[in-house]
């Protein structure tokens, strides 16, 4: 699986700190899940990289595996997790969706898997992997690349020929140069989970608006980047704007 840690050409510059907010504020509710004895749950974060989310569970308490193809990065996690003092609730390893069954100590409560589809040969067989590393009832965390969102940006930024071939490709590619392998739709992407027996709880887009705001609106004040994050935090459920984010947020269930 290629590393899932490569910078995004679809992102801005300075957009990375209110997208990483939006997709906290939208996994934090869900890190109230525990094991079925009441203790701490198992947590797997497939793709977490330098364990940006990652910590953040130890230190609510949660037992973390986080699964990573890049070595690099997952030095930085142990740094990470170390000088946050949870070293020792979190452990990374190198490899990806395959190594689920000889990584987990029990079956998983939470799994949260970000920015991994668009990049895997066989997102379905990466679904399917994902599935069965969770108990029945456990939570998944899924975040993908739009392929609206993506045709939008480009358009919004004068990238008119690069918008079409998103918009008129087979995967949703923008190019031979394209660091991705896919852009998914809405129902692509309900399709895969349902296949794998996972049930849709919630859709939610991360970010709606932000990337096609003028980045002179964003660096003129702290008022504006604060009136930003507002924007976004009461466009994020509207169903009307959700075709505009970069990035969708599935909440979903193991059957």
């Amino acid at each position: 699986m290629p590393d899932p840690t490569v910078q995004r050409r679809d992102r801005r510059p300075g957009r990375s700190e209110l997208r990483l907010d939006a997709v906290a504020a939208l996994v934090v509710p869900l890190l109230e899940v525990r094991a079925p004895d009441g203790g701490p749950a198992l947590v797997v974060d497939l793709g977490g990289g330098t364990g940006a989310l990652s910590v953040e569970l130890a230190l609510r308490g949660h037992d973390v595996v986080v699964v990573d193809p890049s070595p690099d990065a997952l030095a930085a996690l142990d740094r990470r997790a170390r000088e946050a003092g949870v070293g020792d609730r979190v452990s990374g390893h190198q490899g990806d969706a395959r190594a689920l069954p000889t990584l987990c100590r029990g079956p998983v409560d939470l799994l949260l898997c970000h920015d991994v589809l668009e990049l895997v040969d066989d997102p379905a067989a990466t679904l399917a992997e994902v599935a069965a590393a969770m108990r029945p009832g456990a939570v998944l965390s899924l975040l993908t690349a739009q392929r609206s969102g993506a045709v939008a940006l480009r358009a919004a930024m004068g990238r008119v020929e690069e918008a079409l071939a998103v918009l008129t490709d087979a995967h949703g590619r923008s190019g031979p140069d394209d660091l991705l392998q896919r852009r998914l739709d809405v129902a692509a992407t309900a399709a895969l989970l349902d296949g794998a027996g996972l049930d849709v709880v919630a859709v939610t887009g991360v970010p709606v608006l932000a990337d096609l705001v003028p980045e002179a609106a964003l660096d003129s004040s702290p008022r504006g980047r604060d009136a930003l994050r507002r924007l976004e935090a009461a466009a994020a459920g509207s169903l009307e704007l959700r075709g505009l984010a970069s990035h969708l947020h599935w909440h979903a269930v193991r059957r």
